[in-house]
């Protein structure tokens, strides 16, 4: 999407809910259109994007992996959907409801190079990758592979099915430098038998950042008949995704990260042949069997998230994806770079560029995650969380595309202040 397409747009959605306008200055950092994206200085354009924040001035915030706030265009159209939704209330989810969520769908599947007759919307990665977890026909004895490193609820999940199938399950753990791609897939392939059935297997390392072999891991994996699950969380709006190239055969994200939508939207890639297998979550209505949409049933839920995963698309086209991830990796480099190598300070992520994006995970060796964090906070004014299991100690630090090279200053000084403190 064009820029000044982008702000036609913003501008239409603002003459229709003028009674927005006072609400949304008060959150804006500066106003709700503050002026043109169009500016060649690359340092410009993201002070331009800055404003689109309403950043609270309590603290720096280096957190964004939880929960990627929505710019002010993004929550301006969003509370445009909650008003019109409202407003035409059963009309609205008795007619036009499925047509837009099938019409959003479809951009959605584009934005990742899939057929909308292979993705769905969810509401988080939990909830669409426990779908398939849950949903896949078990029988006892088989066998599941994944890593320590891996989201806890995906994980409890898992040991649910040992005790209800008598699902087998191998845990194996990822090193935060690995020597080459080689290692990684080996660690999976080493616990393959006959009976394993699922690797589940992240493509960005919540904890730490890590970029793993995907691909590769898929490809091994098919050799032996194994199918593989994706854990996407962190990966959509944050770089490029491409799920037919990866060869998975399911994957699940949190639109709420990166693409920056509203809380509540997630996305659920299946495979066609995979389709029919899977039992849904929730009982739909009667659906050929092949129709990924049987998996789509949660009862009444807000529309209106759903609406504004368009205006999230609408935004980060408007950016740029290949700028934004250029942006993220830079920022990322600028601050893990700058500490590595320091006394007392331990990078968790690799160093090789391509293996990260805009995610690392920092400890300091005389310091709990946990005290850390909370010095961060308290003492310095910088919001960040702990990480403290499996071979993790430290906290993960995820700047995003509003975070300045001076507010990364300050977080860089404030650690070699710490680490000096023994």
């Amino acid at each position: 999407m064009k820029k000044r397409d982008f702000l036609k747009r913003l501008g239409q959605g603002a003459l229709l809910s003028p009674f927005l306008a006072t609400p949304m200055s008060s959150l804006a950092s500066e106003s709700v259109n503050p002026g043109s994206y169009d500016i060649p200085d690359e340092d410009e354009f993201w002070k331009r994007i800055r404003q689109d924040y309403a950043l609270k001035p309590d603290y720096i915030n280096l957190e964004n992996g939880y929960y990627n706030i929505a710019p002010t265009p993004t929550l301006q159209k969003f509370w445009e959907h909650v008003q019109e939704v409202n407003y035409q209330g059963s009309y609205y989810m008795r007619t036009v409801q499925w047509d837009n969520k099938k019409r959003i769908t479809s951009r959605l599947a584009s934005l990742v190079g899939c057929n909308s007759e292979e993705v769905i919307i969810t509401r988080n990665t939990t909830e669409s990758l426990d779908m398939i977890i849950g949903g896949i026909p078990w029988k006892s004895g088989d066998e599941a592979i994944y890593a320590i490193q891996d989201y806890g609820a995906m994980r409890m999940h898992f040991q649910q099915m040992a005790k209800r199938f008598g699902v087998v399950n191998k845990e194996i753990s990822i090193p935060n430098h690995p020597k080459s791609d080689e290692e990684l897939v080996s660690l999976y392939e080493e616990q393959i038998t006959p009976r394993t059935k699922l690797i589940m297997v992240c493509h960005m390392i919540n904890i730490t950042g890590q970029i793993m072999p995907i691909r590769k891991i898929c490809q091994m994996a098919h050799r032996y008949g194994v199918e593989v699950m994706v854990d996407g969380a962190h990966c959509i709006g944050q770089f490029k995704v491409d799920i037919p190239s990866l060869e998975c055969d399911y994957y699940g994200s949190s639109l709420h990260k990166w693409l920056s939508t509203p809380l509540g939207a997630g996305l659920l890639y299946v495979k066609k042949d995979h389709i029919p297998k899977i039992w849904p979550l929730l009982a739909e209505h009667k659906r050929d069997s092949g129709d990924i949409g049987r998996l789509n049933h949660t009862g009444t839920h807000p529309v209106h998230t759903d609406l504004a995963i368009d205006n999230a698309i609408d935004y980060l086209e408007m950016i740029g994806l290949e700028r934004k991830e250029k942006r993220l990796r830079f920022l990322q480099r600028y601050w893990s770079e700058a500490l590595r190598g320091i006394k007392n300070i331990q990078i968790n992520t690799p160093v090789e560029a391509s293996r990260s994006c805009g995610i690392a995970n920092v400890g300091i060796t005389h310091m709990k995650p946990a005290d850390l964090a909370k010095t961060l906070l308290d003492e310095f004014k910088v919001f960040t969380v702990a990480i403290d299991y499996a071979n993790v100690q430290g906290c993960r630090i995820t700047p995003n595309v509003y975070t300045t090279t001076d507010e990364l200053d300050r977080f860089i000084s404030v650690m070699k202040e710490l680490a000096s403190r023994v």
